[in-house]
């Protein structure tokens, strides 16, 4: 008789024993230790069959509450990410057995809980190693039963979202992928009496749309107008999270397909009109993505600019404060109420970077809450760099009808009206410059209104302005309304509201930005109110005063280098600075500021320049520390207090010049830096190659004793994988290269052949990285050059035409002599491997407006006049390829 397979079976006492765990870890009792109940079942969980258990509770402990069956569910799925793959055949087998029969649950929880395990099994394992799911899912969607249905679409949708690739792949044993079985089924939901499953379909269909770029899903694409009838029987569906997922799916067609869109452009826009009113708010707002999307996926503005007298009130009518918008209470928050810890937004500090500053900057907004008031704003700006004035004609009437709305009850149409100035101050300039001095007139006594949310949107709405104000004042009248503009955001800068002073602070900053030495005139009265506001100002705005003092250091430079302004500035900066200790990260923001203020005094450091110096090396030690032990240096690592302070040692070494050297011959720098060099973390390395380059430019002695570890490291990274954050660490290593070579000479001799070979590599694919990197290869690459051309010209043939290419956007400057030295020696050492790319050789040298070294100037021409003598008859051929503007440039060599 053939042996039947036992069915593993819980002990009646365990199974007690870990429900009873269970519903003290859900109980709401205080009484209950939670961290003891959780320790018990970690140590239940070294039990083969724990998982076993919990699947059993899930699924068959019919006596208890839907609660604790819950908990024991979400526990498995924590449980199965990390065991699964080890777990025993049997018991994997058992747990996939017990959850289908499940997926028809009587109660919802149960079913979507069990929908949360299935997609993580098929996380780990595909649906190849699952064959009883696929005709599982499909036989309970064909069911009409609603609960299978339910329990099968919540599954497929969660498989949907998470790993969508997985039903596009080819299953053995199935005649077709998973996605042909699924999708005509999905599309069929569409039209499901049930809003769940209607819901469910759409969202699932929805998530391959969103990776569309990335993959052409074939299958999609084939049922694309079935999908776009189905979004149109569902555009007026009663359940507002359907409509929402509708105007979601018509975005994101907009963004990776537009052409899918574009035969039925007007009944979706009309739609996108209609539903951007929609009583429900999370529907109107991803009806008002629609119109960003659709100027990003460059359709044409024509079919656009007929909706604008239509789309703009319905734009700045939803720009007004929602009466159940957060900000409205944070705006009665009073200056001498403290801050909560949650009140602290995610800082993020920007490493330092060498060259072009083409790196995109992440937006700090991604903490700030997206609304429809942010999402209306940006659909105006965005409108207005596409259409520029021919929007004004449709918005300025209604922003002067709601400015000229009088009464308290109207404030909030006052401050939209304002915002919609700020947002359209860049698009739509040409039409709004000649009422200049009339807009500013009017926003000025804002500043002072009662409603602090007008105060604060008057002070970003002005700062938008504040380019264009500078530029008017050359005449007087435009030199008194930048003072009173000026003037009044400093005062604002002491406002008791914390908004306003945030919104003030921060438009201040950006006028800085623009004024520049405009603001020197006023540099003693800015700096009282600073560091007032310094005095004043609770943890969160406090940041943002440091980012503003930075700001001013960076805008006015050496200026600040005076007696007078360094006592009001300096002495509440150091009590700061003492009064913080080394792993507070209150000192973040602190460290950044000091960098800019090290750079604009220069030398006028000096007297600040020890202890500074001191605490960044004791910083970065307590670091090191703590990354291998945290407990012995009594804080945690957080690799943030190194990245600041190297950057700080930066702005010394740029700052005081050779006068760094007082600091840091004794120091044990030297070992620190080279350890941050070779850190798991592109932020630190790329710090750290920073902080190289500027050593070797003021004291290049100091990292004699390690010279060839430092250069090896540095032109490993030239090598590595140059994926997003290895770009910026690359781009440092590179320029710090280039500075040791300019200052050690031959004694970068052993690694010339390895970083000559990554830089061809790098400028032969320059589209794949970014302009700084580009530039800075191609300077190091001649520095080396001009250095060891012997080295470097038997390669030339390799890399000469993206070289030339790319020092021919290299601005006039110290460092394109350099290369251009570098170009004329390996020119000179291999004159027949230039030949090839003698065209774009001369690009290069028309690039140049003036030389100003003259041996440079000799060089370069001798090196024209060397080709013309050598290609005889052949030189007029190779001048006639040229632009004429490049052979205009070439006359003054005389060739």
């Amino acid at each position: 008789m053939a042996a039947t397979a036992v069915v593993w079976q819980p002990r009646d006492d365990g199974l007690a024993e870990i429900c009873s765990l269970l519903e003290q870890q859900i109980s709401p009792s205080s009484v209950v230790d939670k961290s003891q109940i959780w320790k018990q079942l970690q140590h239940f969980s070294q039990f083969p069959d724990f998982n076993n258990y919990l699947v059993f509770i899930l699924v068959r402990a019919e006596g208890k509450s839907v609660e604790v069956r819950q908990a024991a569910g979400l526990l498995l799925k924590n449980n199965l990410r990390g065991a699964y793959p080890s777990m025993t055949q049997e018991n994997q087998k058992y747990i996939k057995s017990e959850l289908l029969p499940c997926l028809g649950a009587a109660d919802r929880n149960i079913r979507t809980t069990v929908g949360t395990i299935i997609s993580v099994i098929v996380n780990i394992e595909g649906v190849s190693g699952w064959h009883e799911l696929l005709p599982a899912l499909v036989t309970c969607l064909d069911s009409n039963d609603l609960n299978h249905m339910d329990g099968a679409m919540d599954a497929l949708s969660k498989i949907c979202e998470d790993i969508p690739h997985v039903l596009d792949t080819e299953v053995p044993g199935l005649a077709e992928r998973p996605i042909n079985i699924f999708l005509p089924r999905l599309l069929q939901f569409f039209q499901s009496p049930h809003a769940s499953l209607r819901k469910l379909a759409l969202g699932s269909v929805n998530q391959y749309i969103i990776i569309m770029p990335a993959v052409i899903w074939q299958a999609l694409y084939n049922s694309l107008d079935k999908y776009l009838q189905g979004l149109f029987v569902l555009a007026n569906d009663p359940v507002p999270e359907v409509r929402k997922l509708v105007c979601a799916a018509f975005v994101h067609l907009t963004e990776v397909l537009p052409s899918s869109i574009e035969p039925h452009l007007r009944n979706v826009m009309e739609y996108m009109l209609q539903v951007n009113r929609d009583p429900d708010e999370e529907v109107s707002l991803e009806a008002c993505e629609f119109w960003s999307a659709y100027c990003d996926a460059q359709l044409p503005p024509e079919n656009l600019k007929e909706f604008l007298p239509r789309l703009i009130p319905v734009l700045l009518e939803n720009m007004a404060y929602a009466d159940d918008d957060e900000s409205l209470l944070d705006a009665e928050e009073d200056e001498s109420q403290p801050d909560r810890d949650q009140d602290l937004k995610p800082r993020f500090h920007t490493s330092r970077l060498h060259g072009s500053e083409d790196f995109d900057d992440d937006d700090d907004d991604s903490f700030n809450v997206w609304n429809l008031r942010k999402c209306s704003a940006a659909a105006i700006d965005v409108l207005s760099n596409v259409f520029g004035d021919e929007i004004l004609p449709a918005l300025m009437p209604l922003i002067q009808k709601n400015l000229s709305a009088s009464g308290d009850e109207a404030w909030k149409q006052r401050e939209a009206a304002v915002l919609a100035l700020g947002a359209i101050a860049e698009g739509c300039m040409n039409g709004l410059y000649p009422h200049l001095s009339e807009i500013v007139a009017f926003l000025l006594p804002l500043l002072d209104d009662k409603f602090p949310l007008i105060r604060s949107i008057s002070c970003w709405t002005l700062s938008r302005f504040g380019k264009y104000l500078i530029q008017e004042s050359g005449n007087p009248k435009g030199y008194e309304q930048f003072e009173k503009v000026l003037m009044g955001l400093l005062r604002r800068l002491l406002d008791t509201n914390k908004r306003v002073q945030e919104a003030a602070c921060s438009a201040f900053a950006t006028v800085e930005e623009d004024a520049a030495e405009e603001l020197v005139p006023h540099l003693g009265v800015i700096l009282q109110h600073l560091m007032c506001a310094f005095g004043k100002y609770q943890r969160r705005n406090l940041r943002i005063v440091y980012d503003a003092i930075g700001t001013l250091a960076d805008s006015v430079r050496e200026e600040l280098n005076k007696p007078a302004y360094l006592e009001i500035l300096m002495p509440p900066l150091v009590a700061k600075w003492q009064q913080l200790s080394n792993s507070d990260k209150d000192l973040f923001p602190l460290l950044e500021c000091f960098t800019s203020i090290s750079q604009a005094l220069g030398v006028g450091f000096a007297p600040f320049a020890q202890p500074v110096f001191q605490r960044c090396m004791d910083i970065i030690q307590l670091q090191q520390l703590a990354k291998v032990n945290p407990a012995s240096a009594g804080a945690q690592y957080d690799r943030e207090f190194i990245v600041c302070s190297l950057d700080l040692l930066s702005g010394l070494a740029e700052g005081l010049g050779s006068g760094i050297e007082s600091l840091v011959q004794q120091s044990n720098l030297r070992d620190l830096l080279l350890n941050c060099c070779i850190d798991e973390a592109a932020d630190v390395r790329q710090s750290a190659f920073a902080l190289m380059g500027d050593l070797a430019r003021v004291f290049p002695v100091y990292l004699q004793p390690r010279l060839l570890d430092f250069l090896e490291i540095a032109s490993q990274q030239l090598s590595a994988n140059l994926n997003r954050e290895n770009l910026s660490v690359a781009n440092n290593a590179c320029w710090a290269i280039g500075e040791l070579a300019v200052k050690v000479r031959q004694e970068v001799s052993p690694i010339v052949a390895k970083v000559v070979s990554s830089l061809g590599l790098i400028l032969q694919h320059g589209e794949g990285v970014n302009k700084a990197l580009v530039e800075n290869s191609a300077i190091t690459l001649g520095r080396l050059a001009w250095i060891r051309p012997d080295l470097v010209a038997p390669h030339m043939d390799h890399f000469m035409k993206p070289w030339c290419m790319a020092l021919s956007m290299v601005r006039d400057d110290i460092e394109k002599e350099d290369a251009f030295r570098g170009l004329c020696a390996v020119v000179k050492v291999n004159p027949s491997g230039g030949v090839s790319s003698l065209v774009f050789i001369c690009q290069a040298i028309a690039s140049w407006h003036e030389i100003r070294s003259e041996d440079v100037q000799t060089e370069v021409s001798q090196v024209l006049n060397g080709y013309k003598h050598m290609l005889g008859n052949s030189w007029a051929e190779c001048l006639s390829a040229l632009d004429p503007p490049v052979k205009e440039r070439l006359a003054r060599y005389q060739v």
